[in-house]
């Protein structure tokens, strides 16, 4: 009885960790971008659902981390970039340590936030690696891109990593890599996220093919793709007539999921551009119910209020996108937390959550696309600009999630 109730925990261990860390990342180099811009690209999925933006300045460089809403953030940062145009993030693989019993584990976080603090380029970051002392507690797929061209990942365990080079022609023929939540030099058909995995390469390998590489398009096909790769369900198609009606469809295996909690996209600088220029796109809060913000390093620690941690440790954006989140899944009990009401996220009429976001997030890149040409001048000019543009984004931000759902952020 002991042993049978031992594997029931395993699997059930196993399951909660395939929900809770599961998420979908992309890189891409700038040599294939219209812009050169590298793109550096986390849909995160984690057992803390609130996050919230910090900028640090503890470090030899500053920067700006995606963090858990918890003591932790201190010590702990899921993805960001800093003021030297260096970016990372990471991904679960849960193939890289096969055959080791190391009991010390869940170091990612820990690794992240020192590689902002200290790195500027791939090598500064692989020089970290080779010097930290082993095991690191690690089973990762790290995402780096830098100022100097430089875009890889480093499919790193607790004693050894493998950089996959995006400007390899061999690996990336057109600089492009995504990785969720197994390492293609780890062992075979372990790890997870192959559906996800194949949905996001559908999309992305579309993307290129299109030449549809704007950040907005890209967040779209990635965090709100609703098309699950397996079955071939779309929950985009065959609408429910109103939001009126109540329509549950099980969400599992899709890019979002339950587990999503924010996402972080790193429009880089190009090679020789200056790492001023580097910005990065967030969704702070569940990706369907929340809306883009842009923010700068180089714009220093006043971010915008809307996604910046507050004393509670909460992000209000956050907050107001998981109000929105709790009435798509309205069931508790038992396995009721599997089923969206789609009608409340996109119906026929046009009332759906999404739909009536969209033209919200659709304002924030145009006016944030306006605002990027003309940001010239000196840094204390540019600075001001943006600065500007944080105030107009946190005023429409709270002025149109209580016009269009009477929440009030706060």
């Amino acid at each position: 009885m002991k042993k049978l109730t031992l594997i029931v925990l395993l699997f059930a261990a196993a399951g909660l960790a395939g929900e809770l860390w599961s998420c979908t990342t992309f890189l891409m180099s700038g040599k294939y971008t219209p812009d050169g811009k590298p793109i550096l690209y986390k849909h995160r999925d984690t057992g803390t659902l609130d996050n919230a933006l910090v900028f640090f300045t503890d470090g030899k460089y500053q920067f700006i981390g995606m963090v858990d809403s918890k003591e932790s953030w201190k010590q702990e940062v899921w993805g960001g970039f800093n003021s030297a145009g260096f970016a990372i993030m990471n991904s679960a693989a849960y193939n890289n340590n096969g055959g080791d019993t190391t009991k010390f584990a869940d170091q990612e976080g820990v690794v992240m936030r020192l590689a902002l603090a200290s790195c500027a380029t791939l090598a500064d970051f692989e020089k970290m690696l080779d010097k930290m002392p082993k095991p690191l507690g690690v089973d990762a797929n790290f995402g780096v891109i830098d100022a100097q061209g430089g875009a890889a990942y480093y499919e790193t365990g607790n004693f050894t990593y493998k950089k996959i080079d995006a400007n390899d022609l061999a690996l990336a023929p057109y600089g492009l890599l995504i990785r969720t939540n197994h390492s293609f030099t780890g062992t075979v058909d372990e790890g997870g996220g192959y559906i996800r995995f194949a949905a996001a390469s559908e999309a992305l390998n579309m993307a290129l093919a299109q030449k549809k590489l704007d950040p907005r398009y890209l967040m779209n096909i990635i965090s709100r793709n609703l098309k699950h790769s397996l079955t071939g369900v779309n929950l985009r198609e065959d609408l429910p007539a109103s939001a009126a009606g109540t329509t549950f469809r099980n969400f599992e295996d899709f890019i979002p999921r339950t587990s999503s909690a924010s996402v972080i996209m790193v429009v880089g600088s190009a090679k020789g551009e200056d790492p001023d220029n580097a910005m990065m796109w967030t969704l702070t809060g569940f990706p369907l119910t929340a809306v883009a913000v842009p923010v700068w390093v180089s714009a220093g620690r006043d971010l915008p209020q809307v996604v910046s941690m507050k004393e509670n440790m909460h992000a209000p954006l956050c907050d107001a996108a998981m109000t929105l989140k709790h009435q798509l899944f309205p069931i508790t009990r038992g396995s009721g937390g599997k089923y969206m009401n789609v009608a409340l996220l996109l119906n026929r009429e046009q009332t759906g959550i999404m739909q009536k976001l969209a033209p919200v997030e659709d304002e924030i890149f145009s006016k944030t696309t306006e605002m990027m040409t003309s940001l010239t001048g000196n840094a204390k000019t540019r600075k001001e600009k943006v600065i500007e543009h944080y105030a107009w984004l946190d005023s429409y931000i709270i002025q149109k999630y209580n016009e269009l759902f009477g929440i009030e952020i706060n």
